[in-house]
Protein backbone atom coordinates (compact mmCIF):
# COMPACT_ATOMS: atom_id res chain seq x y z
CA UNK A 1 0.00 0.00 0.00
CA UNK A 2 1.74 3.14 -0.74
CA UNK A 3 1.57 6.03 1.48
CA UNK A 4 0.04 9.38 1.03
CA UNK A 5 0.09 12.26 4.13
CA UNK A 6 -1.81 15.23 1.90
CA UNK A 7 -4.53 14.98 -0.77
CA UNK A 8 -6.71 18.38 -2.28
CA UNK A 9 -9.68 17.20 -2.96
CA UNK A 10 -13.19 19.09 -3.84
CA UNK A 11 -16.24 18.88 -1.71
CA UNK A 12 -20.26 20.07 -2.11
CA UNK A 13 -22.84 19.17 -0.41
CA UNK A 14 -26.63 18.67 -2.60
CA UNK A 15 -28.88 21.89 -3.28
CA UNK A 16 -32.99 21.68 -1.58
CA UNK A 17 -35.41 20.52 -4.49
CA UNK A 18 -37.35 22.48 -5.87
CA UNK A 19 -41.12 23.18 -3.78
CA UNK A 20 -44.28 22.28 -5.90
CA UNK A 21 -47.09 24.20 -7.62
CA UNK A 22 -49.89 22.26 -7.57
CA UNK A 23 -54.09 22.03 -6.72
CA UNK A 24 -56.00 20.21 -5.78
CA UNK A 25 -58.39 18.33 -8.45
CA UNK A 26 -61.38 15.92 -7.52
CA UNK A 27 -64.48 15.81 -8.59
CA UNK A 28 -67.40 16.76 -6.56
CA UNK A 29 -64.95 19.14 -4.32
CA UNK A 30 -66.20 22.49 -5.00
CA UNK A 31 -63.27 24.28 -3.31
CA UNK A 32 -59.86 22.45 -4.64
CA UNK A 33 -56.81 24.95 -3.23
CA UNK A 34 -53.25 24.60 -3.41
CA UNK A 35 -51.42 21.36 -2.48
CA UNK A 36 -47.63 21.60 -3.52
CA UNK A 37 -45.48 20.26 -1.26
CA UNK A 38 -41.85 21.49 -0.14
CA UNK A 39 -39.01 20.12 -1.53
CA UNK A 40 -36.53 17.71 -0.05
CA UNK A 41 -33.48 18.44 1.58
CA UNK A 42 -30.01 17.89 0.12
CA UNK A 43 -27.48 15.51 1.24
CA UNK A 44 -24.42 16.46 3.62
CA UNK A 45 -21.01 16.07 3.14
CA UNK A 46 -19.73 13.54 6.45
CA UNK A 47 -16.13 13.35 7.70
CA UNK A 48 -15.72 10.04 9.71
CA UNK A 49 -12.51 8.95 11.10
CA UNK A 50 -12.44 5.00 10.81
CA UNK A 51 -9.00 2.89 12.29
CA UNK A 52 -6.90 0.46 10.33
CA UNK A 53 -6.13 3.27 7.62
CA UNK A 54 -3.04 5.12 7.88
CA UNK A 55 -2.64 6.65 4.38
CA UNK A 56 -4.92 9.19 1.98
CA UNK A 57 -3.60 7.31 -1.09
CA UNK A 58 -7.39 6.75 -2.04
CA UNK A 59 -8.09 10.32 -2.51
CA UNK A 60 -4.95 10.37 -5.23
CA UNK A 61 -7.33 8.73 -7.11
CA UNK A 62 -10.83 10.44 -6.50
CA UNK A 63 -10.59 14.00 -5.37
CA UNK A 64 -14.24 14.72 -6.09
CA UNK A 65 -16.86 14.64 -3.86
CA UNK A 66 -20.65 15.36 -4.38
CA UNK A 67 -23.80 14.78 -2.85
CA UNK A 68 -27.18 14.45 -4.40
CA UNK A 69 -29.55 17.15 -4.41
CA UNK A 70 -33.10 16.81 -3.00
CA UNK A 71 -35.77 15.88 -4.80
CA UNK A 72 -38.87 18.36 -5.49
CA UNK A 73 -41.87 18.44 -4.07
CA UNK A 74 -45.19 16.89 -5.64
CA UNK A 75 -49.44 17.76 -5.98
CA UNK A 76 -51.41 16.21 -2.78
CA UNK A 77 -48.70 18.01 -0.15
CA UNK A 78 -46.09 15.66 -0.84
CA UNK A 79 -42.17 16.33 0.30
CA UNK A 80 -39.92 15.92 -1.92
CA UNK A 81 -37.36 12.85 -0.88
CA UNK A 82 -34.66 14.29 0.62
CA UNK A 83 -30.49 13.58 -0.88
CA UNK A 84 -28.37 10.70 0.43
CA UNK A 85 -25.63 11.98 2.87
CA UNK A 86 -22.20 11.63 1.50
CA UNK A 87 -19.79 9.81 4.10
CA UNK A 88 -16.49 10.14 3.25
CA UNK A 89 -14.18 7.53 5.48
CA UNK A 90 -10.08 9.12 6.62
CA UNK A 91 -7.54 8.16 9.16
CA UNK A 92 -7.75 8.85 12.59
CA UNK A 93 -5.43 11.60 13.11
CA UNK A 94 -6.39 13.37 9.59
CA UNK A 95 -6.59 17.36 9.54
CA UNK A 96 -9.41 19.36 6.88
CA UNK A 97 -7.37 22.14 5.96
CA UNK A 98 -8.19 25.34 4.18
CA UNK A 99 -7.41 25.72 0.26
CA UNK A 100 -4.38 28.20 1.25
CA UNK A 101 -3.64 25.54 4.75
CA UNK A 102 -4.12 28.24 6.98
CA UNK A 103 -7.09 27.50 8.65
CA UNK A 104 -7.86 23.85 10.20
CA UNK A 105 -11.28 23.14 9.90
CA UNK A 106 -11.81 19.77 11.66
CA UNK A 107 -8.88 17.49 13.35
CA UNK A 108 -9.90 13.65 13.77
CA UNK A 109 -8.17 12.21 16.80
CA UNK A 110 -10.93 9.42 17.91
CA UNK A 111 -11.78 6.89 16.23
CA UNK A 112 -15.52 7.01 15.11
CA UNK A 113 -15.69 10.67 15.35
CA UNK A 114 -18.15 12.21 12.80
CA UNK A 115 -18.14 15.80 11.69
CA UNK A 116 -20.87 17.10 9.21
CA UNK A 117 -18.69 19.39 7.09
CA UNK A 118 -21.02 20.77 4.65
CA UNK A 119 -24.37 20.96 5.16
CA UNK A 120 -27.19 20.24 2.36
CA UNK A 121 -29.51 22.96 1.58
CA UNK A 122 -33.26 23.08 2.64
CA UNK A 123 -36.07 22.62 0.35
CA UNK A 124 -38.37 25.09 -0.92
CA UNK A 125 -41.31 25.51 -0.39
CA UNK A 126 -44.49 24.54 -1.98
CA UNK A 127 -46.96 26.27 -2.22
CA UNK A 128 -49.80 25.81 -0.29
CA UNK A 129 -47.43 27.24 2.48
CA UNK A 130 -47.65 30.33 0.64
CA UNK A 131 -52.23 30.14 0.91
CA UNK A 132 -53.39 32.87 3.03
CA UNK A 133 -56.89 34.31 3.96
CA UNK A 134 -56.16 37.16 0.66
CA UNK A 135 -54.15 34.90 -1.07
CA UNK A 136 -56.04 31.47 -1.36
CA UNK A 137 -54.25 30.42 -5.33
CA UNK A 138 -51.03 31.31 -4.61
CA UNK A 139 -48.41 30.33 -7.42
CA UNK A 140 -45.34 31.36 -6.06
CA UNK A 141 -42.68 28.29 -5.10
CA UNK A 142 -39.79 27.87 -3.67
CA UNK A 143 -36.76 26.85 -5.79
CA UNK A 144 -34.86 24.92 -2.70
CA UNK A 145 -31.64 26.04 -0.66
CA UNK A 146 -27.98 26.22 -2.86
CA UNK A 147 -25.32 23.67 -1.85
CA UNK A 148 -22.19 25.08 -0.54
CA UNK A 149 -19.12 23.80 -1.79
CA UNK A 150 -14.99 24.42 -1.57
CA UNK A 151 -11.56 22.63 -2.09
CA UNK A 152 -10.08 21.87 0.95
CA UNK A 153 -6.57 19.84 1.71
CA UNK A 154 -6.69 16.82 4.15
CA UNK A 155 -3.40 16.36 5.62
CA UNK A 156 -2.38 13.05 7.71
CA UNK A 157 -1.11 13.10 11.27
CA UNK A 158 -0.53 9.61 12.37
CA UNK A 159 -1.31 8.73 15.64
CA UNK A 160 2.02 7.48 17.60
CA UNK A 161 3.13 8.03 21.50
CA UNK A 162 6.35 8.08 21.06
CA UNK A 163 8.58 9.33 17.66
CA UNK A 164 11.87 8.51 16.95
CA UNK A 165 14.04 11.50 15.28
CA UNK A 166 17.79 11.39 14.43
CA UNK A 167 19.99 11.84 11.58
CA UNK A 168 19.98 9.49 8.66
CA UNK A 169 21.57 5.70 9.45
CA UNK A 170 21.68 6.78 13.22
CA UNK A 171 20.15 3.54 13.60
CA UNK A 172 16.27 4.67 14.51
CA UNK A 173 15.27 1.77 11.68
CA UNK A 174 16.95 -0.94 13.71
CA UNK A 175 15.60 0.19 16.80
CA UNK A 176 11.99 -0.27 15.80
CA UNK A 177 12.65 -3.82 14.62
CA UNK A 178 14.26 -4.71 17.40
CA UNK A 179 10.93 -3.52 19.55
CA UNK A 180 8.64 -4.52 17.61
CA UNK A 181 7.41 -6.51 14.55
CA UNK A 182 7.30 -3.48 11.90
CA UNK A 183 9.72 -4.89 9.96
CA UNK A 184 10.95 -1.67 8.70
CA UNK A 185 13.94 -1.23 5.80
CA UNK A 186 17.23 -1.04 7.24
CA UNK A 187 20.22 -0.12 4.94
CA UNK A 188 24.12 1.20 4.77
CA UNK A 189 23.10 4.31 2.71
CA UNK A 190 21.54 7.61 3.86
CA UNK A 191 17.55 7.94 3.64
CA UNK A 192 16.62 4.30 3.93
CA UNK A 193 13.48 5.42 5.20
CA UNK A 194 11.54 7.44 3.04
CA UNK A 195 8.00 7.48 4.74
CA UNK A 196 6.74 7.03 8.68
CA UNK A 197 6.69 3.39 10.27
CA UNK A 198 4.58 3.14 12.96
CA UNK A 199 5.45 0.17 15.00
CA UNK A 200 3.58 -1.22 18.59
CA UNK A 201 5.99 -2.06 21.73
CA UNK A 202 4.37 -4.46 23.91
CA UNK A 203 6.52 -4.36 27.44
CA UNK A 204 5.27 -5.44 31.03
CA UNK A 205 1.64 -5.25 30.60
CA UNK A 206 2.33 -1.95 28.56
CA UNK A 207 1.30 -0.95 24.69
CA UNK A 208 2.22 1.71 23.12
CA UNK A 209 2.78 3.44 19.36
CA UNK A 210 6.15 4.25 18.22
CA UNK A 211 6.23 6.41 14.95
CA UNK A 212 10.01 6.19 12.54
CA UNK A 213 10.00 9.03 10.31
CA UNK A 214 12.81 10.06 7.66
CA UNK A 215 16.56 11.13 8.71
CA UNK A 216 16.65 15.22 9.19
CA UNK A 217 19.39 16.71 7.73
CA UNK A 218 21.24 20.07 8.28
CA UNK A 219 19.08 22.75 5.89
CA UNK A 220 15.99 20.12 6.01
CA UNK A 221 13.68 23.28 6.93
CA UNK A 222 14.75 24.76 3.86
CA UNK A 223 14.43 21.43 2.25
CA UNK A 224 17.79 19.71 2.08
CA UNK A 225 17.25 15.51 1.67
CA UNK A 226 13.25 15.07 2.04
CA UNK A 227 13.16 17.89 4.03
CA UNK A 228 10.73 18.35 7.30
CA UNK A 229 7.23 17.62 5.65
CA UNK A 230 7.15 14.11 7.90
CA UNK A 231 7.90 15.76 11.21
CA UNK A 232 4.11 16.55 11.50
CA UNK A 233 3.47 12.89 11.74
CA UNK A 234 5.39 13.48 15.43
CA UNK A 235 3.72 16.49 16.38
CA UNK A 236 1.35 14.25 18.67
CA UNK A 237 3.70 12.35 19.99
CA UNK A 238 4.07 12.81 24.12
CA UNK A 239 7.90 11.89 24.12
CA UNK A 240 10.51 11.72 20.85
CA UNK A 241 13.46 9.64 21.27
CA UNK A 242 16.62 10.77 19.77
CA UNK A 243 18.93 8.41 18.42
CA UNK A 244 22.73 9.66 18.35
CA UNK A 245 25.06 7.56 15.96
CA UNK A 246 28.12 7.22 18.49
CA UNK A 247 30.40 5.68 15.64
CA UNK A 248 30.34 9.46 13.95
CA UNK A 249 33.23 11.87 14.10
CA UNK A 250 30.71 14.39 16.26
CA UNK A 251 28.18 12.91 17.88
CA UNK A 252 27.43 16.26 19.94
CA UNK A 253 27.48 18.17 17.17
CA UNK A 254 24.59 15.67 15.51
CA UNK A 255 22.87 15.62 18.36
CA UNK A 256 22.76 19.95 17.76
CA UNK A 257 21.74 19.67 14.04
CA UNK A 258 19.01 17.95 14.76
CA UNK A 259 17.81 19.73 17.57
CA UNK A 260 18.27 22.95 15.63
CA UNK A 261 16.11 21.30 12.91
CA UNK A 262 13.14 20.46 15.53
CA UNK A 263 13.22 24.33 16.42
CA UNK A 264 13.42 25.72 13.05
CA UNK A 265 10.21 23.42 11.91
CA UNK A 266 8.04 24.88 15.24
CA UNK A 267 5.05 22.90 16.27
CA UNK A 268 6.59 22.59 19.68
CA UNK A 269 8.88 19.49 19.13
CA UNK A 270 11.38 20.78 20.72
CA UNK A 271 10.06 21.48 23.55
CA UNK A 272 8.90 18.24 23.92
CA UNK A 273 10.25 15.37 26.51
CA UNK A 274 13.01 13.51 25.07
CA UNK A 275 14.98 10.50 25.64
CA UNK A 276 18.46 10.50 24.48
CA UNK A 277 19.93 7.06 23.31
CA UNK A 278 23.66 7.12 21.98
CA UNK A 279 23.40 4.53 19.65
CA UNK A 280 25.66 1.36 18.09
CA UNK A 281 28.19 1.55 20.70
CA UNK A 282 29.04 -1.63 20.19
CA UNK A 283 31.42 -0.66 18.02
CA UNK A 284 33.66 1.39 20.57
CA UNK A 285 35.57 0.69 23.80
CA UNK A 286 33.55 0.81 27.03
CA UNK A 287 36.18 4.44 27.81
CA UNK A 288 34.68 5.84 24.47
CA UNK A 289 31.53 5.48 25.42
CA UNK A 290 31.72 6.76 28.76
CA UNK A 291 33.49 9.77 27.41
CA UNK A 292 30.57 10.52 24.82
CA UNK A 293 27.85 10.03 27.45
CA UNK A 294 29.77 12.53 29.29
CA UNK A 295 29.96 15.40 26.39
CA UNK A 296 26.13 14.37 25.41
CA UNK A 297 25.11 15.03 28.69
CA UNK A 298 26.66 18.12 28.89
CA UNK A 299 25.55 19.51 25.23
CA UNK A 300 21.71 18.27 26.04
CA UNK A 301 21.36 18.93 29.84
CA UNK A 302 19.65 15.71 30.01
CA UNK A 303 20.27 12.14 30.60
CA UNK A 304 21.78 9.73 27.77
CA UNK A 305 21.15 6.22 27.71
CA UNK A 306 23.69 3.85 25.95
CA UNK A 307 22.61 1.47 23.45
CA UNK A 308 22.44 -0.96 20.91
CA UNK A 309 19.92 -1.39 18.52
CA UNK A 310 21.27 -4.10 16.87
CA UNK A 311 23.36 -5.63 19.40
CA UNK A 312 20.12 -5.44 21.82
CA UNK A 313 22.16 -3.75 24.64
CA UNK A 314 20.77 -0.87 26.17
CA UNK A 315 17.52 -1.47 24.45
CA UNK A 316 15.21 -2.42 27.54
CA UNK A 317 16.55 0.74 29.65
CA UNK A 318 15.39 3.03 26.72
CA UNK A 319 11.85 1.37 26.26
CA UNK A 320 11.55 1.75 30.31
CA UNK A 321 12.09 5.49 30.05
CA UNK A 322 9.97 5.82 27.30
CA UNK A 323 7.12 4.27 29.15
CA UNK A 324 7.57 6.21 32.74
CA UNK A 325 7.96 9.66 30.15
CA UNK A 326 4.30 8.14 28.34
CA UNK A 327 2.77 8.21 31.35
CA UNK A 328 -0.34 5.13 32.11
CA UNK A 329 -2.31 4.41 29.77
CA UNK A 330 -5.59 6.39 28.92
CA UNK A 331 -8.56 3.70 30.07
CA UNK A 332 -6.83 0.88 27.62
CA UNK A 333 -6.84 -2.03 29.40
CA UNK A 334 -3.79 -3.84 30.45
CA UNK A 335 -2.52 -6.98 28.41
CA UNK A 336 -0.46 -10.15 29.93
CA UNK A 337 1.91 -10.94 27.20
CA UNK A 338 5.66 -9.68 27.12
CA UNK A 339 6.13 -10.18 23.27
CA UNK A 340 6.75 -7.39 20.24
CA UNK A 341 3.81 -6.43 18.61
CA UNK A 342 3.09 -4.98 15.24
CA UNK A 343 1.11 -2.86 13.45
CA UNK A 344 -0.37 -3.61 10.00
CA UNK A 345 -2.93 -1.31 7.30
CA UNK A 346 -6.48 -2.81 6.66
Amino acid sequence: MHFLDQAKIFVRSGAGGQGAVSFRREKFMEYGGPDGGNGGKGGDIIFEAVPGLNTLIDFRYTQHFRAPRGHGGSGSNRTGAGGDDLLIRVPVGTQVLSEDKEEVLADFTVPGERVVFLRGGDGGRGNATYKTSTNRAPRQHGTGWPYEEMWIWLRLKLLADAGLVGLPNAGKSTFINAVTNAQAKVGAYPFTTVRPQLGVVRRHNREFVIADIPGLIEGAADGAGIGDRFLGHIERCKVLLHLVDATEEDPVGNYRIVRGELDAYGGGLVDKPQVIGLNKIDALEPAEVKKLVTKLKRASKADVLPMSGAGGTGIEAVVERLIEEIGPPEGAPARDDDTPGEWSPV
